[in-house]
């Protein structure tokens, strides 16, 4: 279908050491979102596509980088699909009931007890982010029982999107009711949730039309 895929190598992982590991968390996740974003800059500037092919994919943590760079460089994208998506990230990580909270405040920080951490996440923390601007076309995709990032964040986040995107573009949320976390069970509903996913990709690139 003349679809290029890219992986993006943003910091926040171990593959090139410690540092590196390091440059993408707690007060340096910025980092991470900037990485993207200058690997979509890249793939347009060396012509493999364009702003209005380009479509951005990440899930949970991925999700939360999908709305970062959808708030800080809109304009780079066709569309945006995030999964389960991490995009309440300050209201969750304020949350010490939460399952994961505090032992993720090892990499996100701890904006319940400090200051600092708190106006840096808020900082980019999508949800508190959401301004009207000229949004890409949007799929968040939510299960009910997820019990690592809870359906309330896609649906705040859509809800928001929804009243300030100026560009038109739709923006969706598709919530799972009998699905956690991992997504749908067995393995034709997943490959269902796939196709659904590539059928939603496939047209807002324009690679196929219906």
């Amino acid at each position: 279908r003349g679809v290029v895929m890219a992986y993006a190598h943003i910091r926040g992982g171990g593959e090139l050491g410690r540092p590196w590991y390091e440059g993408g968390r707690l007060m340096h996740k910025r980092n991470t979102f900037t990485d993207y974003i200058d690997v979509a800059r890249h793939l347009i500037d060396t012509g493999r596509t364009s702003p209005q092919q380009l479509i951005a994919d990440g899930g949970s943590a991925g999700g939360l980088l999908m709305g970062a760079v959808a708030n800080m460089a809109p304009e780079l994208f066709r569309g945006v699909l995030a999964a389960v998506p991490f995009v309440d990230a300050l209201t969750s990580m304020l949350d010490p009931t939460l399952p994961l909270t505090v032992t993720e405040w090892d990499e996100w920080g701890d904006p319940y007890h400090d200051p600092n951490v708190y106006d840096y996440m808020k900082s980019y923390s999508p949800y508190e982010n959401v301004a009207p601007r000229d949004y890409p076309a949007i799929l968040a995709l939510a299960s009910l029982n997820d019990t690592r990032v809870l359906f309330t964040e896609a649906a705040k986040w859509v809800a928001r999107l929804q009243e300030s995107t100026t560009s038109g573009r739709p923006v969706l949320l598709k919530t799972e009711m009998s699905a956690g976390h991992g997504g749908v069970s067995g393995r034709y509903k997943q490959w269902e949730e796939t196709a659904y996913e590539l059928a939603w990709i496939l047209r807002e690139s324009g690679a196929v039309t219906v």
